[in-house]
């Protein structure tokens, strides 16, 4: 099956050359826009590509406010900072996540609190929650207290794994009971939506990534997206060093961060947005191929979980075990097919290893099974 699979691949992507496991594509006015943020001599943190890049995507998920930032690190920091994390406040998040999600909570000196993820949607389980919140949480004077630890839950992290929306709506349900903020690290899921409404938007805060190896890319980028016009206001003032506008002077009115996106990032960002439908549309395409090849093999195609629309930023299959996945890296890899293992569980790691968790049966099991496969747009 293994060489058939490679076979496929190397059909689908119509070369015999390395595939790698998403590339960026360029097919409108990237150059153009470049050339003229370059003529300009607009090109760092100032000019009009920025305004117009925060717009364009702003209206396309359907929310108030976009401010745009240098990274989606930088993006969630900022968010979970909105959203009221303070220093030795909690925040619960998912362990089979990139290593963003804990380092911006991290940044702040807040400790990550761990609980499972659904083997459906790949991202913060619902009932998990619930479970955790039911067993360890009391909420005084309007504040979530964790019962164990005696600090302040104040936000809760799910993240859309690959772009498969996780179950948000009633996650934000189980936050208002508890009365938690709910920030979206929607890093990968630009173009997923969640019952009608696009991913990000649900929460009181959501984070994008425009990362090389994202369904569109500023090079570098990252987005912070809010209904909320006094988040906005602050966020936008936040990551722009906090400086008071004047003519010529300098006046900081708080602690900023110099999280601005280059208006040359942007530019490419704006050109990128304009065949995001294109390219939405031809990773469907692959997504259904994939599908279709792995269909009564022993393998599984993860699709997208029920009441939502995946971007299928990165397709991912379900190996029957842990000596099958990694057969399946090492002979893929070996023959010229990019493919890659889903990442190692944030419990793990030595900076949280002595995290508080929950019972994570769900994320062991996935981290010995899911690998991503080549994902980059067919032409």
């Amino acid at each position: 099956m293994l060489q058939e699979f490679i076979s496929f691949t190397k059909k689908t992507f119509n070369t015999e050359e390395f595939i790698p496991l998403h590339a960026p594509i360029f097919l409108g006015n990237e150059k153009e826009y470049l050339n003229e943020c370059i003529d300009s001599t607009f090109v760092s943190s100032v000019g009009k590509f920025v305004d117009q890049f925060e717009a364009d995507l702003a209206k396309f998920i359907g929310v108030k406010h976009a401010i745009a930032t240098s990274n989606g690190t930088a993006a969630l920091h900022i968010g979970l900072l909105m959203a009221g994390v303070q220093e030795g406040d909690e925040v619960i998040t998912q362990p089979l996540t990139f290593i963003a999600t804990c380092n911006a909570i991290s940044y702040i000196k807040a400790q990550p609190v761990f609980v499972d993820v659904d083997k459906k949607t790949l991202g913060l389980s619902a009932e998990k929650l619930k479970h955790f919140l039911d067993k360890n949480a009391v909420v005084v004077n309007e504040e979530c207290i964790n019962k164990i630890t005696k600090r302040k839950i104040k936000a809760v992290v799910p993240m859309h794994t690959f772009g498969f929306a996780a179950d948000i709506t009633e996650i934000i349900d189980i936050c208002n009971q508890y009365s938690i903020n709910v920030v979206e690290d929607a890093a990968e899921s630009l173009g997923s939506y969640y019952k009608g409404k696009h991913t990000g938007t649900h929460g009181l805060v959501g984070a994008f990534s425009f990362n090389g190896n994202k369904t569109i890319t500023t090079g570098g980028g990252g987005m912070l997206v809010t209904n909320d016009d006094s988040i906005a206001l602050k966020a936008k003032h936040i990551t722009t060093t906090a400086k008071i506008p004047h003519p010529w002077d300098y006046e900081h009115d708080m602690v900023g961060f110099n999280y601005r996106l280059p208006n040359i990032n942007a530019a490419l960002g704006c050109a990128q947005l304009e065949k995001l439908p294109y390219i939405l549309e031809r990773k469907k395409i692959l997504s259904n191929k994939y599908d279709t090849f792995f269909k009564n093999k022993t393998i599984q195609y993860l699709k997208g979980p029920k009441d939502s629309n995946s971007n299928y930023w990165l397709n991912a299959i379900i190996l029957e075990n842990l000596k099958e996945r990694n057969n399946f890296l090492k002979v893929t890899n070996e023959n010229g097919v990019m493919t890659r293992p889903i990442w190692k569980l944030m419990t793990k790691l030595t900076m949280f290893k002595n995290s508080q968790i929950g019972n994570l049966d769900n994320a062991e099991w996935l981290e010995e099974r899911v690998v991503n496969i080549p994902s980059s747009v067919i032409i």
